[in-house]
């Protein structure tokens, strides 16, 4: 029932999921009427893999996570996270109130044994491919110890989701050089260089978007509002290019001769295809959908679940956990 769509999104984008995975079955959580009348006749040719379960209630977007703690126990949201605590559920995900959604996973999941933040993780497009970056806002301020259990979950599910045998890691700082940063930055790095993860050292903003490495670690202050500035040159290098070739005449017939490539261009960077950030550090799985995902990017959403089920991810997590974080002990 999130998002900016509710239904008219989550429904198509499931009922395309199903179609296309045969061993996917899914539970479509919140107001019945609206999500039958959604469905109509269209589910019947699935063989019941599509359920409904109705919650009698909906979490808004400006909801205060303690207020959908205290009163929203009946909530779409509480009600899949439920499912996947119960067993019923594999996954969860949702397009809904970030904060609630993370407080929410957080109360009723719990986070793996060695972890203590759980963080948000989301693929990025690089000029080789993608990167993993967390964490993307689930913790504001993070101490070296936080920063370092970033870097084993991402690790780990760089490994996991693409099969990369031993994914490289970077550190979010202002310079590259041992000096920089402050004290919680550079413990942070001495924890990383004394762990068994392939950690290569300190990077740069530019960094995430050249591949330089596999995963990159930050705080959610600092990777929130890298991610939400990258979000917005992409969208004014999208509009300068459409508004200079529709300049004149000539730049016209330029944009026409240009358009096999900017199609390619634009596929390669489309966000939708990087939707679907993941909660990471919980005994479950739960996607978090862009809000303002279509169908496209919200079907996208339920793929990134449904690899990361196939994949184990957090008994993967569970099982490095112990041994990568031995350091953490010690300090």
């Amino acid at each position: 029932m999130g998002g900016d769509y509710g239904p008219k999104v989550v429904v198509p984008a499931a009922l395309q999921a199903a179609a296309e995975f045969a061993d996917v079955d899914l539970v479509l959580v919140g107001s019945e009427p609206a999500i039958e009348a959604a469905l109509g006749r269209t589910s019947a040719a699935l063989d019941g893999r599509i359920a409904v379960r109705h919650a009698s209630q909906r979490v808004e977007m400006d909801d205060l996570p303690s207020q959908v703690l205290r009163s929203k126990r009946d909530s779409s949201m509480r009600v899949a996270l439920d499912l996947v605590r119960d067993g019923e559920a594999d996954a969860c995900v949702s397009a809904g109130n970030t904060g609630a959604l993370m407080a929410t996973a957080r109360f009723v999941l719990k986070t793996l044994p060695g972890i203590d933040r759980p963080a948000i993780v989301s693929a990025l497009p690089t000029k080789t491919g993608h990167t993993h970056v967390l964490d993307l806002g689930a913790n504001v301020e993070s101490t070296s110890r936080h920063l370092f259990e970033f870097a084993v979950m991402g690790s780990v599910l760089a490994s996991a989701v693409d099969e990369i045998v031993r994914p490289s890691v970077g550190l979010l700082n202002i310079g590259q050089e041992d000096t920089k940063g402050d004290e919680r930055v550079k413990e942070a790095a001495r924890l990383l260089t004394a762990s068994n993860l392939h950690y290569i050292g300190f990077v740069e903003g530019d960094d995430i978007y050249r591949g330089t490495v596999n995963v990159v670690v930050c705080d959610g202050f600092a990777g929130n509002v890298a991610l939400k500035s990258s979000e917005g040159v992409a969208h004014m290098i999208s509009d300068l290019i459409r508004d200079e070739f529709e300049r004149t005449m000539a730049s016209r017939l330029a944009g026409l001769l240009a358009r096999p490539v900017l199609r390619r261009l634009a596929a390669r960077m489309d966000p939708r295809s990087y939707n679907g950030a993941s909660f990471v550090g919980l005994r479950g799985i739960v996607i978090k959908s862009h809000g303002s995902a279509d169908v496209v990017a919200f079907k996208r959403a339920i793929l990134e679940a449904v690899a990361e089920i196939r994949k184990n991810v957090p008994e993967r997590i569970s099982e490095h956990i112990a041994s990568v974080l031995v350091e953490k002990e010690a300090v």
